[in-house]
Parts: C-alpha cells; structure tokens; sequence
C-alpha cells in the first residue's frame, strides 16, 4: 500500500469544482478526487470504459474506489464496469438526481418531463457544450427541431451566483423555453463522500 490518500474518488470534470468544495468543507483529506473530462457528457458511451481504465491503474493503491459519476447516459453499462471490480457510484441517473435529490428531481420529471437542465459548470460552459456542441453556432434554425418537446429550462444550481442565474436564464432565452431556479446546494454529494471513511 502506498502512502496517502486512501480513498480514490473517479469523479467527473463536470462536477470537479463541488467534489474539491466537498473534500474542502469538511476536511476529507483521506480522499483522492481525480476527474476524467468533462466532455464525456457529450459522449456517454465512452464513460464506462474510461471509468475502468483508471479503476484497473489504481489496483493495490487504494483502500477503496468510488465512482463519482451517476449513470450519465450510459445505459446501465457504467454500472455493469462497477459490478465487475466491486465499487459503488453516486446515486441517480444523472448528475442533475443527484443535486435535486431523488424524490425532488422525480417531483420535477414529473411536473414537467420536456425539461431542459443546467448546472452550474453547464451553464459556464452553455456556449461551447450545448451551443456549440449541437452545432447550433453553425445552423441555428436546428433550435427548433432539437428542442420542440422541450418546454422549460431549470437551472439547479449548486451556488448562490447571481451572475449565473442571469446566464442561465439567457441560455433559456437563447433555447427559446421559459426558465426556473431551483438552488439546490450540493445536493447528495456531500452525504456519499463523507460516508467513504478510511
């Protein structure tokens, strides 16, 4: 065993800034956060593999892994990687479930299921991930076509940042859906990371 951290966090880039927030508030220093990038949101069926990659490379370093992703689009493949070497993820379907909480995100789904959902590194990055990533930069007329069972976008936010409420709500303007903000702090994440004790 070498020395250090113990436990190895496999998180995604998408929610690096909350991981370090999470280890920082409540003094985790036993745990090793390393986030693989964030653009795998943009191609989900890369995440199980990559996820095992570095599980594999970890082997006799740590105590424990845990898998900071949800299921993020993978279609249950993240979790039949995280059977086969015995390691547990976050909760939920998303990263969006485990923010609002499982019962509140349902609550939402519910309510309204043509919602369109920003977090807080979603809405920095709204231009180059959804903007420019569905190539709306290049044929904005595909809005419409993209977004035509949508209805609204809601904004959870895991900080009290007036200046990305405004951004979300312009993202909302952009993609023509009316807008919602739910602050939703850092939802389930706290709780699942503070529970991986050495």
């Amino acid at each position: 065993m070498s020395a250090g951290p113990r436990v190895l966090v496999i998180g995604c880039g998408a929610i690096a800034r909350e991981l370090l927030e999470v280890v920082r508030i409540n003094h985790l220093d036993h745990l090793e956060i390393e986030c693989l990038p964030a653009i795998l949101h943009n191609r989900p069926h890369e995440i199980p593999a990559a996820v095992e990659e570095r599980i594999v490379r970890s082997a006799g370093n740590y105590d424990q892994v845990f898998v900071a992703y949800a299921d993020c689009g993978t279609g249950g493949l993240l979790d039949v990687v995280l059977d086969r070497h015995g390691v547990q993820r976050l909760p939920g379907a998303h990263c969006y479930e485990f923010f609002a909480g499982t019962e509140a995100f349902a609550a939402l789904h519910e309510a309204a299921p043509g919602t369109f959902y920003l977090t807080d590194y979603l809405t920095r990055h709204f231009q180059r991930l959804v903007w420019e990533g569905l190539g709306l930069d290049r044929a904005p007329q595909l809005r419409d076509t993209y977004f035509k069972s949508y209805t609204r976008v809601v904004y959870l936010s895991q900080t009290d940042d007036p200046v990305l409420v405004e951004r979300a709500r312009e993202a909302a303007d952009r993609l023509g859906l009316d807008f919602e903000h739910r602050p939703t702090g850092l939802g389930l994440l706290a709780p699942a990371l503070v529970s991986l004790r050495p």
